[in-house]
């Protein structure tokens, strides 16, 4: 197991008792945390290097991103899982990990059984959830003025912050599905997984498994519009929206004006170049989840895959 105590602004240290005892349980004690000198993807490194064929990740959506980053490069097949214990927690919101209990979770880690997801590239970047250009990248840039608040409504607040002074990014998009010529947006989405931000549905019918990304376009829109488009993205009925274009595709072609930045799994980099490719690598990771007997909508379905 991978421990970031600082996640959800101290949740991961609070909870790291109780995750101890509960896979303790089941002979579970190899726990290592991240500190000031070692970060995630060290640790995993490490862990990999030693033999590990499974990691449980304990903290939220960027420790869950970089542990999977870490287990993609090393060209491993080593299986992750999730303890929630960040701000938002979308990934574990696709695992089902939310609404399962340390001891179950401890429980599915030492079952022979798992389901593999799609992940995406942007770069030499995997990611989980989504990556995000344009005002989705001021928010997450934002979210570390906002230290006074906690919970899944801090990137509610920041958005609401960023909301009215965002200009917009000059984006030509080409796909499989559609071209876009190049125009003014508020932002874009290319997401795997339907959740986005802790609080939104920005992807409805994403689905890990189905090999294509969902790609949420995002016109520039007056300030009333905006408002009126946070609101109904908590309930996934932004797409209704006509400043909203959605579109699904195997991979996705972005050109900016210059090389931009962008954000994945609530982490922001800058892009190599000004045009970037965005795109769907089908089956690349092994996750430990709850077994659906259908399509679910935080985008999983059953499938069990022996070891």
């Amino acid at each position: 197991m991978i421990a970031n105590p600082a996640a959800g602004r101290g949740r991961g240290a609070r909870i790291l008792p109780a995750v101890r005892s509960a896979f303790g349980t089941y002979g579970v004690t190899d726990i290592r945390t991240t500190d000031e000198r070692t970060d995630e993807a060290a640790l995993a490194g490490s862990a990999i290097a030693d033999g590990a064929t499974t990691i449980v990740c304990v903290g939220g959506d960027g420790t869950s991103g970089n542990i999977a980053n870490a287990i993609l490069r090393s060209g491993a097949d080593v299986r992750l899982g999730v303890i929630p214990a960040g701000t938002g927690n979308d990934f574990a919101k696709t695992l089902r990990a939310t609404s399962t209990s340390h001891d179950e979770i401890a429980r599915l880690t030492v079952a022979q059984s798992d389901l593999r997801m799609d992940v995406g590239r942007i770069d030499d970047r995997f990611f989980l959830n989504s990556c995000g250009f344009g005002f989705d990248v001021a928010v997450v840039q934002g979210l570390a003025k906002s230290r006074w608040l906690n919970g899944k409504g801090i990137y509610v607040y920041t958005a609401l912050r960023q909301l009215l002074g965002y200009r917009g990014l000059n984006i030509a998009i080409r796909s499989l599905a559609a071209d876009h010529e190049r125009a003014l947006y508020m932002m874009i989405v290319i997401a795997n997984a339907p959740h986005f931000g802790g609080t939104f549905v920005i992807a409805p019918s994403a689905n890990v498994t189905d090999g294509e990304l969902d790609a949420v376009l995002v016109v520039n829109a007056s300030s009333m519009r905006r408002l009126r488009l946070l609101g109904a993205a908590t309930r996934g009925a932004h797409t209704a929206f006509e400043e909203v274009r959605m579109n699904r595709g195997p991979e996705f072609t972005l050109a900016f004006d210059h090389a931009p930045f962008y954000e994945t799994d609530g982490e922001v980099h800058r892009a190599e170049r000004a045009t970037v490719e965005v795109r769907c690598v089908p089956g690349a990771l092994r996750v430990i989840t709850l077994a659906l007997s259908h399509a679910s909508p935080d985008g999983l379905e059953s499938r069990q895959i022996p070891d």
